[in-house]
């Protein structure tokens, strides 16, 4: 898949304020300074269709991005930043919950997760809630550029090994990088076989 426009439409915190119609959605979520933003303009070739920041957990609504006026991509809050106070957290959670939980148009979840570390307690928590509510997901493991190839693919064979013990069927799951592009044509890919898949 090409893109040839990406276009920002709307910002909110309430899932039936989110656009109408019956367009797909692919949503990007992580925890915060996991690299979404970066993500999603490398995805798009627009450096600045996502803001970057250098602060952790900017992204406190659900930002909607028409791409090639077919689908849109939903830049969704990042969770489990500690430095929010509770009430903030609780918040985000219910903007975040809402909107997965009640949006028909959401036909995928990218999780974003940090190749560099272990796996964490808040992400495989939110898996877990993912695969009790029925939720479509895949994993991108983020940051590829900071380990090298062998020790990027050992880390990815260990998280997955660890879903293993819950999961039945592991979900579809990309390595990528911001910086080298790694990972853009297979993600793009596979979001053109799931439109292709929804029209037959």
């Amino acid at each position: 898949m090409e893109i040839k426009s990406a276009e920002f439409i709307i910002s909110n915190t309430k899932v039936d304020l989110c656009p109408k119609g019956d367009l797909p959605e692919y949503a990007f979520i992580g925890r915060s300074n996991v690299g979404k933003s970066s993500l999603i303009n490398m995805l798009t070739r627009k450096p600045k269709l996502a803001m970057t920041s250098a602060t952790p957990g900017k992204t406190l609504l659900i930002n909607h991005f028409l791409i090639n006026k077919q689908w849109y991509l939903v830049d969704l809050p990042g969770y489990g930043y500690a430095a929010r106070g509770k009430k903030q957290v609780e918040k985000i959670q219910i903007i975040i919950e809402d909107y997965i939980l009640q949006r028909e148009q959401l036909v995928n979840l990218f999780v974003l997760i940090d190749i560099r570390h272990d796996p964490q307690k808040i992400d495989l928590e939110f898996i877990e809630w993912l695969g009790e509510n029925g939720v479509p997901f895949s994993i991108i493991f983020t940051k590829a550029d900071k380990l090298s190839g062998g020790k990027a693919k050992a880390n990815v064979n260990a998280y997955m090994e660890k879903l293993s013990e819950q999961w039945e069927e592991l979900p579809p799951h990309f390595i990528s990088s911001s910086e080298n592009k790694t990972g853009r044509d297979e993600i793009l890919n596979y979001i053109e076989s799931i439109n292709s898949s929804l029209k037959e």
